[in-house]
């Protein structure tokens, strides 16, 4: 029996999830409110776990062709004492593929491929229960309905609502974002400092890392602990005024460190919100979550990892169901929690350990988790 399915939101965990179905012969309704693939920059690189996003990928048929767009070299890692003195210097091995990275762009592009996704769907309120089944609402006043929506629509998720009353509370901690672009060639010194892969520093309540996608673009992210409201007195839309106040946090760091703000070409304010670490709901037929819908938690690693796996392995129990819809969904959800609560716990301990009084902390946690 074909059932009417509807994901929304079109980042790794959806779109993960769609490409898995339809290499089953399972059509999927892609529903992402932005009006195309690039209307707004895709963010970051990503590094994909042999056993999470990569095991995903390869449910998807899709792993030969992200190994020849990743960068197993992303994998570098160097960690510099505030005064610029390298502490740690790991390299991968040329044959590992544990954990190689990816931009976002390019692995969006990837999943895509032959799917139909509804650009400009902007989905405002799902409701289960109908006579029909599950309804979903459009800000343009339409609806349609399904018979199971599955909710990859991130943080601040219009689905979660039709499962739990839980919304995403503030860390405490603020990232703060920039960018450098073309920095082989107009910032050779940075780009020697961050190497093929990343270089993190760490100070009291305070971070600087810069991480390479490819390109020759670098991602830079200043992180701090400070309350919500920090940016009261300053206008973060004045390039100018937030890479003084920044510099000024920073005061006292190696030059060669403060270049990396220095030389940003625009700052972005990214504070960092979690779900409570062991999210879960009541069981409501028709509807589940994936991904930031399901379980955000701080940005150190899991999170897409987790999502493009769910995505996969809710794809397949659905695909490979011979019972009940509803049964499989209960059961992808329960193994979901489960996993996703390990997780929440391993990167909320990582974040006060990474952002925390003593910069030895992040060091130790770097020592245990990176190989040797």
């Amino acid at each position: 029996m074909r059932h009417r399915i509807a994901v929304v939101g079109s980042g790794p965990a959806g779109l993960t999830f769609a490409r898995v179905m339809h290499r089953h012969g399972y059509p999927v309704a892609v529903l992402e409110r932005d009006p195309a693939p690039d209307a707004r920059p895709p963010g970051g690189t990503l590094d994909l776990h042999e056993g999470m996003g990569q095991l995903a990928l390869n449910k998807a048929g899709l792993l030969t062709e992200f190994q020849a767009l990743s960068r197993p070299e992303g994998q570098a890692m160097r960690i510099l004492d505030t005064d610029g003195t390298v502490l740690r210097d790991w390299r991968p091995r040329p044959d590992d593929r544990a954990n190689p990275e990816i931009d976002r762009g390019q692995l969006r592009d990837l999943l895509l491929g032959p799917l139909d996704v509804q650009w400009g769907r902007s989905v405002t309120r799902v409701v289960p229960g109908t006579r029909e089944g599950v309804a979903v609402h459009f800000a343009d006043g339409r609806q349609e309905t399904f018979d199971l929506v599955v909710g990859a629509d991130g943080a601040w998720s219009r689905t979660r609502p039709a499962v739990s009353s839980v919304t995403p509370h503030y860390t405490g901690v603020t990232y703060v974002e920039t960018s450098l672009d073309d920095v082989d060639t107009r910032h050779p010194d940075l780009a020697r400092l961050i190497g093929d892969g990343s270089v993190a520093v760490y100070g009291v309540n305070r971070g600087l890392v810069a991480q390479r996608n490819s390109g020759g673009h670098v991602k830079v992210y200043a992180q701090f602990r400070a309350p919500l409201d920090w940016h009261t007195d300053l206008d973060l839309a004045d390039v100018e005024a937030v890479r003084s106040s920044l510099l000024a946090l920073f005061d006292g760091w190696a030059a060669p460190v403060l270049d990396l703000l220095r030389h940003g070409t625009a700052f972005v304010h990214r504070p960092l919100y979690v779900l409570p670490v062991s999210h879960t709901w009541t069981h409501v037929p028709g509807v589940t979550l994936l991904g930031d819908a399901a379980h955000l938690m701080p940005p150190l690693g899991a999170g897409a990892n987790l999502a493009m796996l769910e995505g996969a392995e809710l794809a397949e129990s659905i695909a490979t169901c011979r019972g009940d819809l509803d049964e499989a969904v209960r059961a992808f959800e329960e193994q979901m929690w489960a996993r996703a609560g390990r997780w929440a716990k391993i990167t909320t301990a990582g974040l006060e350990r990474l952002v925390s009084p003593d910069p030895a902390d992040a060091l130790a946690l770097f020592d245990r988790v990176q190989p040797s």
